[in-house]
């Protein structure tokens, strides 16, 4: 994508936004610049760059050990709780 395909009046319109003139050519440039150095990063070679980042071929796995530990008690978690009830944290209805 170059430069002058971008359309930042375009883009501001769906954010609803109002920009002047001299903001409009300052986030031209800025995305520009911005698509420019996309351009470079797409152009280089990752195709022995692992998709995943546990590599099986590793000889140590970089995730540690899934252990059981002290969590807060139930009167901890509860301490600042605007609404309790029954050892429940009380939360307004938020859906119909």
């Amino acid at each position: 994508m170059k430069n002058e395909s971008i359309k930042v009046a375009y883009v501001a319109g769906l954010a609803r936004l109002k920009l002047t003139p001299e903001e409009e050519s300052l986030f031209q440039t800025q995305l520009g610049n911005i698509l420019s150095y996309v351009e470079q990063l797409n152009a280089v070679d990752t195709s022995s760059v692992p998709d995943h980042p546990i590599d099986p071929h590793l000889p140590v796995n970089v995730l540690r050990l899934d252990e059981i530990r002290p969590s807060l008690s139930r009167e901890a978690s509860l301490q600042n709780a605007p609404k309790q009830a029954d050892h429940l944290l009380l939360m307004p209805k938020i859906v119909e």
